[in-house]
């Protein structure tokens, strides 16, 4: 392979070499890109990029220029290279904002999208992903049956069931693909319609899928435990109080199971609820909205009288 690979760059080297003594501009920097790309082929990062942003300085339009960069960030993606991918993003943003084309533009926003989920923002990564889907063009990078199943994974954990249902369990250009991705129609419409076994059923086999994905699988466990709150939260929204066995039952798991999950979110503060564990109940604590505002003025009110006295004493000391 390395024989062969040896022998490929040579005649690569041989193109360049007769393009520069005996052809135009153009020919010179489609021997120089035809380089990189058999580089980025076979997976040689270093030279790839080398060869890439050789071929970037031959380039004269903003439309080439941003084509190498994407094929730079797919191989830094590849590599799982995120620092590099941030960099690169942030050149592609500045060439989209010099005169980069819509089409682009939108599939720039792939790009970006996979970035922040694959660094853990899910939220950002959600709202971009969502901007994208009815305009998608990055087959380059994933299927659009893959995006549908990135934009439905990461708006489960980060938007509100009001959001959910408008632009996603309704959205025409997720119900066209949705079943005939495995396991996602029921992850995403068991949780909306409050079905939580089944959805804890689907959510197990997409819990396996994510565990194999190169953006999320590092996550994996921040992912489960993000879609585990919102579904517990959801369903103790609906009570001021439940019994153990009744939630247990409600998700097909056992009294032990639930009560060791609950425990671990209320302590960390992310569930707003108490256990009765001698009466076997769940008892929410929703905060009262009113106490809440006080307290928030009091607190923002100290702050401000801190800041006049101190502008006072500067005064004071300058006059």
């Amino acid at each position: 392979m390395r024989k062969a690979n040896e022998e490929q760059l040579s005649k690569f080297e041989a193109s360049i070499k007769d393009a520069e003594e005996n052809l135009g501009d153009i020919e010179v920097r489609d021997a120089f890109l035809a380089k990189a790309d058999y580089l980025y082929k076979i997976g040689d990062q270093t030279a790839a990029k080398d060869a890439y942003t050789t071929t970037e300085q031959k380039t004269a339009g903003v439309g080439q220029k941003m084509d190498l960069a994407f094929s730079m960030l797919r191989l830094d993606m590849a590599y799982e290279d995120w620092h590099s991918v941030k960099t690169g993003l942030k050149a592609a943003n500045e060439l989209c904002a010099s005169g980069g084309d819509w089409e682009r533009k939108n599939r720039l926003k792939v790009y970006e999208a996979s970035y922040l989920m694959a660094t853990r923002d899910l939220a950002g990564a959600a709202k971009l992903f969502l901007d994208s889907i009815a305009t998608f063009t990055s087959s380059e990078l994933f299927s659009y049956e893959t995006c549908i199943f990135y934009t439905v994974l990461t708006s489960v954990p980060t938007l509100d069931r009001v959001s959910l249902k408008s632009k996603v369990v309704d959205a025409p250009e997720i119900l066209t693909v949705i079943e005939s991705i495995p396991h996602l129609s029921t992850y995403l419409n068991a949780l909306y319609k409050c079905q939580y076994a089944d959805f804890f059923k689907a959510f197990a086999a997409i819990a396996d899928q994510v565990r194999e994905d190169i953006y999320l699988h590092r996550h994996l466990r921040y992912y489960v435990r993000e879609v585990r709150v919102v579904a517990y939260s959801q369903f103790l929204d609906s009570y001021k109080s439940v019994t153990l066995s009744s939630m247990a039952d409600a998700f097909g798991v056992s009294v032990d199971f639930i009560d060791g999950e609950l425990v671990e979110f209320i302590v960390a503060g992310r569930l707003p609820a108490k256990i009765d564990k001698v009466a076997g109940v769940i008892e929410t604590t929703r905060p009262d909205a009113k106490n809440a505002q006080y307290q928030s003025a009091i607190k923002h009110g100290d702050l401000l009288l801190n800041r006049l006295q101190k502008l006072s004493k500067v005064i004071d000391d300058t006059f």
